[in-house]
């Protein structure tokens, strides 16, 4: 036990020690995640925060003041994207029950906090870092009321050591007026929601009181539910409204603001292209539904969800990218080829980084923690030797959580290895 205490203590004592060291990256694209990039970069980070990004061409540096200095020219230097709305962290096998535990049994859980349940260790973790995610909004699934999610890095020894924010939002999913049945290879008709009317009614009594709990002096009983509700109704906590169609999304808005809750967030919002002016009225951002996807009805274009970014874009409405749907939590690390078929759609491949980068850290609440390579910022960024919104050229060979360089290697690139080196397979 002594030695295993010993071990541990030298261990954070090196950690400690490498986040401490001062690090230059020099000649490098540097793409802010502001829409602007530095052709040919500085940039350096000490004690876990980004010291500055210069242009290399009009900046003068004493090398000597930096421990480590890595020369990435002809590379692209990136922000840690950020995966919103995910269960990663918080599944490891879908067809195992068990590994499972991102929902709680009942209709009425805002007191239920995903945090507590994200896993350091999961495996699948290490497989999206390897493609450049580094932080992910841990989110809780099904009733009424899903409960708070949580801002966290993708990399950490627990939950309270990957914790960038903690219980950011309340997630409600909103009574839909429509029913769907069948799945998307197996499509059946849909019929109208007859239980939509008392679902609301329930969903409004409930808002009552906790609106209500949230006046009251303290000192009294406590409700955990309703206290968990506290957040939503100061300010402190985003509302996450979970709806895809023109009615639900607009009846769900108002349904908020009649409560004056002010940071309201629309996830999914397939339909939000079609109510842009309405959206932007109220200051109400999107987290665009997977753009991977096909549209519901028959008449509807088929490539429209490729194109949802830009229509928001065009029209002033906030939005970032997620990846809700079969697989998600291994599928997220799909989140920056989504990015790319955005910009192969309308935006520009700034706009696009944008997308899963600053735009999600300013809808989260962590945009001066995260989100964008700028001075006093977590240093948090990926090096890719080609574009990371390309499927084709996108190999990310290094990256950095909070100053630390992190693995990006992962058991499937290491068996693809040893069974390549069996057969002799060249790469």
């Amino acid at each position: 036990m002594k030695l295993l205490v010993l071990a541990l203590i030298s261990l954070a004592a090196a950690l400690s020690a490498q986040n401490k060291k001062r690090i230059l990256l020099t000649n490098g694209v540097a793409h802010i995640g502001n829409g602007q990039v530095i052709e040919n970069s500085y940039l350096a980070f000490s004690a876990g925060k980004i010291d500055f990004v210069a242009d290399a061409r009009l900046t003068r540096l004493d090398m000597s003041q930096f421990d480590t200095t890595i020369d990435v020219s002809g590379k692209h230097i990136y922000p840690g994207f950020i995966a919103p709305n995910c269960i990663l962290g918080l599944q490891e096998a879908e067809a195992v029950r068990q590994t499972s535990d991102y929902a709680e049994v009942g209709d009425y859980n805002p007191h239920i906090r995903s945090l507590i349940a994200y896993n350091t260790d999961s495996k699948i973790l290490e497989t999206v870092k390897a493609n450049g995610i580094l932080y992910t909004q841990a989110t809780p699934r099904y009733g009424m009321i899903s409960g708070s999610s949580s801002v966290l890095a993708t990399d950490g020894w627990n939950w309270e050591d990957a914790v960038i924010k903690a219980d950011d939002g309340i997630h409600l999913n909103f009574p839909n007026s429509i029913v769907k049945h069948g799945w998307w290879a197996e499509p059946q008709p849909s019929e109208k929601n007859t239980k939509f009317q008392e679902q609301l009614n329930d969903l409004t009594t409930f808002f009552e009181q906790a609106s209500a709990y949230s006046k009251a002096p303290a000192g009294g009983e406590v409700n955990l539910r309703y206290e968990a509700m506290k957040g939503v109704f100061n300010g402190n906590k985003n509302l996450y409204l979970h709806a895809d169609y023109v009615k639900d999304i607009m009846q769900a808005v108002n349904f908020a603001k009649k409560f004056g809750i002010r940071k309201l967030i629309v996830v999914g919002g397939k339909d939000s292209y079609k109510i842009t002016p309405f959206l932007k009225e109220n200051r109400v951002a999107v987290m665009v539904n997977r753009l991977h996807d096909l549209p519901d009805l028959p008449e509807t274009d088929t490539d429209i969800y490729y194109k949802l970014p830009y229509l928001l874009q065009k029209d002033s409405v906030m939005f970032c990218l997620q990846n809700q749907g079969d697989m998600e939590a291994m599928n997220s690390r799909n989140l920056p080829y989504l990015a790319g078929t955005a910009a192969a759609y309308g935006l520009t491949k700034e706009q696009a980084l944008q997308s899963i980068t600053l735009n999600t850290a300013k809808i989260l609440g962590v945009d001066s923690l995260i989100g964008s390579l700028e001075s006093g910022k977590i240093a948090s960024l990926v090096v890719s030797s080609g574009d990371v919104l390309d499927i084709r050229t996108s190999n990310i060979v290094m990256a950095f959580v909070n100053g630390r360089s992190i693995r990006i290697s992962n058991f499937q690139n290491d068996l693809y290895k040893k069974y390549a080196d069996k057969y002799g397979v060249k790469p």
